[in-house]
């Protein structure tokens, strides 16, 4: 019998060094590379830290194999290599070593821009692991650095390339580095700083045993590898391959701990079934640990595996300070303190589920349409955070978490690394609910990006997107086509506005299926209405009864605006009409993410919503009038406005480095980021009120109009109650303003 199965390991070295020569492959049937950036990120902590990954699964290829399953090179790589090995498990971790070790010069999938990954060498040291491992985008900026070592040097960056670039680079750049440091601790020695010296001397230190580290984890870790014989036949290798990914054992950290906890006295399994009954909203297996990771989340920042051992009663968590000292913490004392904290994080989850399904918070009426399961653990964390903070700043913390949890739905932030992500979110939630200006990255991404969103591609129920559409008109309160009411939670579904029968006929692929063509409705309306037929046959009937300003303002609680709806009269109904439709109804979604979640208008009242929408357009056109008037001439501007608006364009752009930086040295850019009273002060002012008088006419009579306005905009924005008085006088200022610009 021929030797099937030959285990073996490989240096981290040799693997790169194997990935740079391009002996893997991908056989066809495998999936496309699926990681996100943080997941990388995440490989790359583990292989440092001494982790093990998992072995790899290769078949040791030969021509006619390579051809027979259509084999390509891994994601990457130029594709001008000597193929060796199938890769039939184990291609994620291959193509994420080769990203950040190799640095291929193109974007990761569904990006737009190059990552390249790095340690931050003190965070390192100083044993930050959570910090220290990141990426970041080839932006300008970055580039300058990524060529000048020096640059890296001063800002403790090690380029994960240079590992990948072979030969003398590594050792060069270690020795570089070390250099740099000593040389900054003789400068501080000859100046005399104690403190400076003391920092220096230490960074000199650190560079050394960064060194040490580097060259033992390339040279001696070890990734291992089991080797299917070369003369295999296909048919048997492709069965391996299907056992491999249907019988996964599941590792579960839960029965870990609770094993752990036995001997304390403590049965953890038995707190756990007493607490189900109250989470069974949800069916997954991880709820058992999402509540020890809340326990962990409000406790030490943190989620991942390694950090739950610390929720042992009486277990002591190494720290380090940040002047290098050690010492060592007891998070949880005793028994009563952890089952006083298991209470605690299991409220928390049982809160988070509540709001998360109520139809006028979140929208996940049902299980099945809630976009994450694995959001639960920071959302139930940073929810309770927040409901510790004084009375009166509870309202802005909810509008912050509100912000970040649709950010996460539509940009697909848990379906990568979640520990780590949920652990991260918690901290820059807890940040931002303190400063205003600590705003998470991903808050400007989401208001970046939503607008690229292709939601005809959402077809599949269960997808973060896909379900946050559905719960979006949940909450704008879409009402049934036959009884005008808002469904029951239990009797809702979402169901095809053009039928799929139609679909299937007159379309390709699953096109009909897109959320953009389903909506939420009753099983009877589906059946009694719809009944399989076009809209143009069922919709007249609905008008015929009810009058078409009655079924309009129906459907457009179902984004469905009236260009919309005038489509779906259409007769004959074609396949360029659906393809009208759908494009007429994403613009209408996207609108409403844009007005409802990014402009947060969810929360007020439909007429305040307006109302708001109304005070942005007379904003927009007086920015728009001043740009007009001064041209491109920034100098113009009032010297301390610009110094304060500069300001903000100078942390968003540290924020978000996708930004682009000259658009927002011109006026036009800058007005962007002014405020109601800097466009007041703008116009007012002595230099320029001769250019706007024309306009306005009277500098009082326009002081009073800017009053009422910015009362009526601060009332809504800042969620205060806005009297009638307050509300009539802002409508009279819009409707003044309006005039004004119209002349």
């Amino acid at each position: 019998m021929k030797d099937a199965q030959k285990p073996d390991h490989v240096s981290l070295n040799t693997l790169i060094s194997r990935l740079k020569e391009g002996r893997f492959v991908i056989p066809d049937f495998q999936r496309e590379f699926e990681w996100r950036p943080w997941d990388i990120s995440e490989l790359m902590r583990s292989l440092f830290l001494d982790y093990y990954i998992g072995s790899l699964l290769l078949w040791k290829g030969k021509k006619e194999n390579f051809e027979a399953l259509s084999c390509e090179p891994v994601y990457g790589h130029k594709g001008n290599g000597s193929p060796e090995y199938i890769v039939l498990d184990g291609q994620q971790r291959l193509t994420a070593m080769l990203y950040a070790f190799l640095a291929p010069e193109l974007p990761l999938p569904n990006r737009t821009s190059r990552a390249f990954y790095f340690i931050r060498v003190d965070q390192f040291m100083r044993e930050e692991y959570d910090k220290a491992f990141s990426y970041d985008w080839h932006t300008r900026q970055w580039t300058a650095i990524l060529k000048n070592r020096e640059a890296q040097f001063a800002q403790h960056l090690f380029p994960l390339s240079v590992i990948g670039a072979g030969g003398w680079d590594l050792p060069n750049w270690v020795q570089g580095y070390e250099q740099y440091w000593t040389a900054k601790a003789a400068e501080a020695e000859a100046s005399g700083d104690q403190e400076t010296i003391k920092v220096m001397a230490t960074h000199a230190a650190n560079a050394k045993a960064f060194g040490d580290h580097l060259k033992e984890i390339t040279e001696q870790y070890q990734i291992s590898y089991i080797e299917l014989d070369r003369d295999l036949p296909v048919d048997k290798v492709c069965d391996i391959f299907t056992q491999i990914n249907s019988r996964g054992v599941r590792l579960d950290v839960f029965d870990l701990v609770n094993a752990l906890l036995k001997p304390k006295g403590l049965q953890l399994k038995h707190m756990w079934r007493n607490a189900a009954p109250r989470l069974d909203f949800l069916e997954t297996e991880k709820m058992n640990v999402y509540i020890l990771q809340v326990m962990s989340i409000l406790r030490q920042g943190y989620c991942s595996p390694k950090y739950l051992y610390f929720l042992l009663p009486g277990q002591e968590k190494p720290i380090r300070e940040p002047d290098g000292t050690r010492r060592k913490e007891i998070l949880i004392p005793n028994i009563a303190e952890f089952e006083a904290r298991w209470k605690t994080a299991v409220d928390a989850l049982e809160d988070a589920i509540r709001v998360l399904r109520h139809p006028q918070e979140y929208g996940a009426v049902s299980s099945n349409f809630l976009p994450y399961v694995s959001i639960l653990p920071a959302f139930a964390a940073i929810r309770a955070q927040s409901k510790s903070l004084p009375a009166q700043r509870q309202l802005d913390a909810r509008r912050k978490l509100r912000h970040w949890y649709w950010a996460s739905v539509f940009l697909n932030r848990y379906s990568g690394s979640v520990e780590s992500t949920s652990a991260r979110d918690f901290l820059d939630l807890k940040a931002w609910f303190d400063d205003d200006a600590a705003a998470p990255p991903l808050v400007a991404e989401f208001a970046s990006r939503f607008r690229n969103l292709d939601l005809r591609r959402e077809t599949k129920r269960g997808t973060s997107v896909y379900n946050g559409i559905f719960n979006l008109l949940v909450l704008q309160g879409a009402r049934d086509w036959m009884t005008g009411d808002v469904p029951q939670h239990g009797d809702l579904d979402d169901h095809h506005i053009i039928p799929a029968t139609w679909g299937k006929k007159h379309l390709g692929g699953n096109l009909i299926g897109t959320i953009l063509n389903r909506t939420p409705l009753t099983a009877d309306t589906n059946r009694n209405v719809i009944r399989d037929r076009l809209p143009n046959a069922y919709l007249p009937e609905l008008i015929q009864q009810n009058g078409e300003n009655t079924v309009r303002a129906i459907l457009e609680s179902h984004f469905i605006s009236p260009a919309a709806l005038e489509i779906l009269l259409r007769n004959p109904f074609t396949p360029e009409d659906y393809d009208a439709f759908i494009s007429e109804r994403q613009r209408t979604i996207q609108d409403a993410i844009e007005n409802l979640l990014i402009k947060e208008r969810l929360d007020l009242e439909p007429q305040l919503r307006e109302l708001d929408a109304d005070v942005e357009k007379v904003e927009l056109r007086l920015r728009a009038l001043i740009s007009e008037k001064l041209g491109d001439d920034s100098a113009q501007l009032p010297p301390h406005v610009v110094q304060k608006v500069n300001e903000r364009i100078g942390r968003a752009l540290k924020k978000n480095a996708a930004m682009d930086g000259d658009r927002y040295a011109t006026i036009v850019g800058m007005l962007e980021y002014f405020d109601l009273r800097e466009v007041q002060e703008t116009i007012t002012a002595r230099s320029l009120w001769p250019i706007f008088e024309t306009t306005f006419a009277n500098k009082d009579a326009l002081a009073t109009k800017f009053d009422q306005l910015a009362e009526l905009r601060n009332g809504i924005r800042h969620s205060r109650a806005v009297n009638h008085v307050t509300r009539m006088e802002g409508e009279a200022s819009i409707l003044w303003f309006n005039q004004v610009l119209n002349k």
